[in-house]
């Protein structure tokens, strides 16, 4: 299928409030714009090709001679120029709506991962509100559907997902310390675990007992954690055989969110409103 006609029946065929579709049409025909002006096949392309739209068509007026190459160039945008980095992470959402349609629609076999371009910039300014209960099951389902057609690191992804359900706030789980990860077993002979993660003093810190859903999630993850460089001993382990960084939560969450009907939700979910909102109890709405 022709991309642009993708686009249209997507926008037509989507759950999008009207004002998001507006936002994410602009957003996808910049893309395919850039795509057609340097011969770069929308269908067949890498990640730093977005990276390379993302620059052209936005981030250079502020980045100046400033390259940008990593993570940290999209750390240096949050931090300083905050609006702009709301709004690259808004076109990122928007691109992946739009290959997981073309992935749905047999146009591409897997869609890109973008994680790594989000800038994890929380986007709501107001404090954390938690999801209806509705929003609540939407976004469970968004977690069993992630796999590894979405994400390489789809076991760790989800169990970043389900943690931050439990109640774990993002800045608290990338210090989960797997020395202090213990599986115990329920009365009714369902297992389960208890992690730790070291306090601000580097003391044990309080325990955290995972329900159903986070141990399973963590039984599956932990035959794939990849190998933890010498003296790290953080449970989810990232690039480099390293813990993750405190905004990486936030990245996931946006991108899983931006595969489901929550995609252009305001304020967005976040990683701290789906700390605030239980998996266990029926959240207050």
């Amino acid at each position: 299928m022709d991309p642009r006609l993708l686009l249209e029946d997507w926008i037509a065929t989507s759950v999008l409030r009207p004002s998001t579709q507006l936002a994410y049409r602009r957003d996808v025909t910049s893309w395919l714009d850039w795509c057609a002006s340097t011969r770069t096949d929308p269908y067949a392309f890498g990640i730093e090709h977005v990276a390379r739209w993302a620059y052209d068509r936005y981030l250079h007026e502020v980045l100046g001679n400033r390259p940008f190459n990593d993570p940290g160039d999209l750390a240096w945008i949050a931090e300083h120029h905050p609006a702009v980095a709301k709004s690259h992470d808004r076109r990122i959402s928007s691109l992946t709506g739009f290959y997981e349609a073309a992935r749905d629609r047999e146009c591409i076999r897997i869609p890109p991962d973008l994680t790594e371009l989000r800038s994890g910039l929380d986007r709501d300014g107001q404090a954390p509100q938690r999801l209806l209960p509705e929003e609540r099951d939407a976004f469970l389902t968004a977690i069993g559907s992630w796999g590894p057609d979405n994400s390489r690191n789809h076991l760790r992804d989800r169990l970043i997902a389900y943690l931050l359900l439990e109640g774990i706030r993002p800045g608290r789980i990338v210090l989960l310390d797997i020395r202090h990860l213990y599986e115990m077993t329920s009365g009714t002979g369902m297992p389960y675990y208890e992690v730790r993660a070291p306090d601000d003093h580097e003391n044990v810190g309080k325990p955290y007992v995972l329900g159903l859903l986070a141990s399973a999630a963590v039984r599956a993850y932990l035959p794939k954690r990849r190998k933890p460089a010498d003296g790290v001993h953080a449970l989810i382990i990232g690039e480099g055989g390293q813990g993750l960084t405190s905004d990486y939560p936030n990245k996931i969450v946006q991108s899983i969110a931006a595969t489901s009907v929550l995609a252009g939700r305001e304020p967005p979910v976040t990683a701290d409103a789906l700390a605030h909102t239980s998996v266990r109890t029926a959240p207050e709405g």
